[in-house]
């Protein structure tokens, strides 16, 4: 074991890469190599890289650039590295390996072969593999929350996104595994298991015959685990079965991430989403009459190619209409592997920054009235960090999932990586403010609820 290299990690990307990663620690040190936290002290970096859209890449190949420039020997892992494939190994010589995201669960031999003198590339032409709860993982986030993913790859053919032709077709992992891995996340004291995949509301379609995403939130209520959250919903999957799942499962949160991309039906057309212009209004109609209390998140992508200021202002109007809890909007980047790389019409990207600016600024009085509106209330606040300097605590509520909403920040004695009931206090555009309730001020809103429950 000692005569192993040691190996550092460098995670960039989305969740689901995350999860890639933290499966790669957890192989290696089964096999018995040591991970290094310092980048600059490993004999190895492995680089888990996205490839998603222009942005990921600069910042993927800004990574792999210093380090080469530091003279260390990088495993390039990941989107990119499927992506790119020779070419990285052909323009990077300290890339000693090329690992493609079907192949990350090869790790450690990889990295044996690495050691031997061989240059590695091992890249399936067609992912097909997906993980389940008997492959080690090493854990990457924070004590009290973990990604699950339920299935992987995606069978959606959306004009501007690359993920079907890096990540594969969709594959799901049956419930039984699932239900599994989530009571091993559970007996490790996590208080937060978030699902996901490319399309969370396709999830069983290609095991079962049919989504089942109902039937697997059904079981996960079985799983003492006080939140569950669903990432990355497709309008169309959002079934009265599933929705009468959410709102009657205990611990599956209310909380619908539901990237809509954009509302006008000639843009959606362009996109190869040509139904969802035809259901958008009603199933946000249905989930609101269904959950009163659902906290909504969307997505879109501003300047398509073609998009015209009257289809921008349809998206606007959208948005203030349905005043959803959280929005984040990015600019088009044209992707070669796609259709919409040829698209006639491109736009200007200071138009489309100024789109993007144009409708953050129509979100935010919305999402500020939401903030506004728990000012008074007592919630439970998942207790995620610490500021040393203060002793402040830093959390999140139901409302908000990890890194694209908004924080609470919580005076008081908490426990990291546990629950407590936070009185709200305070509230801005994306953030809440409190402190720890004591015993008096959470009966007294105990009280109010039942009270307000009964009028």
């Amino acid at each position: 074991m000692a005569d192993k290299p040691t190996i550092a990690m460098s995670h960039l990307g989305c969740e689901k890469n995350r999860i890639d990663t933290e499966h790669m620690l957890g192989l290696l040190v089964q096999a018995g190599y040591s991970v290094e936290s310092s980048e600059e002290l490993a004999d190895y970096v492995i680089v888990n890289t996205c490839s998603f859209i222009q942005a990921a890449r600069e910042e993927s190949v800004r990574t792999l650039v210093e380090l080469a420039e530091a003279d260390k020997k990088i495993v390039i892992t990941g989107c990119m590295a499927q992506h790119f494939q020779q070419q990285l190994l052909d323009e990077i010589p300290e890339a000693v390996a090329v690992v493609g995201t079907g192949d990350y669960q090869k790790i450690a031999e990889v990295m044996e072969r690495a050691e031997a003198g061989e240059r590695v590339k091992e890249i399936s032409a067609t992912p097909t593999f997906i993980a389940d709860e008997q492959m080690p993982r090493y854990r990457t986030t924070t004590e009290g929350v973990a990604y699950l993913r339920v299935a992987e790859g995606c069978d959606y053919r959306c004009a501007f996104c690359i993920i079907p032709h890096l990540r594969g077709n969709q594959r799901s992992r049956s419930i039984e595994s699932i239900v599994a891995e989530a009571h091993q996340l559970a007996a490790e004291g996590v208080q937060e298991i978030i699902l996901i995949s490319q399309i969370t509301t396709n999830y069983g379609l290609d095991l079962y015959g049919k989504p089942q995403l109902a039937q697997l939130l059904r079981a996960l209520g079985e799983v003492e685990v006080p939140w569950i959250r669903i990432h990355y919903a497709y309008p169309t999957g959002l079934t009265p079965e599933v929705i009468a799942a959410i709102r009657e499962t205990p611990n599956v949160l209310p909380y619908i991430d539901l990237p809509l991309q954009h509302s006008h039906p000639d843009v959606l057309r362009a996109m190869n989403r040509p139904w969802q212009a035809e259901v958008n209004d009603r199933i946000l109609d249905r989930i609101r009459e269904a959950i009163p209390e659902a906290v909504l998140r969307t997505t879109f992508i501003v300047g398509f190619p073609g998009e015209t200021e009257a289809q921008f202002d349809h998206l606007v109007q959208f948005v203030e209409r349905h005043e959803f809890d959280h929005v984040g909007v990015f600019t088009f980047s044209p992707e070669e592997e796609t259709p919409a790389f040829s698209l006639p019409n491109p736009l200007p990207q200071a138009v489309m920054d100024q789109r993007r600016n144009a409708l953050m600024a129509a979100q935010q009085p919305i999402s500020f009235r939401r903030n506004q509106a728990e000012v008074g209330k007592i919630v439970d606040v998942l207790v995620e960090q610490e500021n040393p300097s203060t002793g402040m605590k830093i959390g999140r509520s139901a409302r908000f999932s990890p890194d694209v909403d908004g924080l609470v920040y919580v005076q008081g004695n908490a426990r990291l990586g546990m629950m407590v009931p936070v009185l709200i206090e305070e509230a801005d555009l994306y953030d809440l403010h409190g402190r720890v309730a004591d015993t008096t001020t959470q009966l007294r809103g105990a009280l109010n609820r039942v009270s307000a429950a009964t009028r």
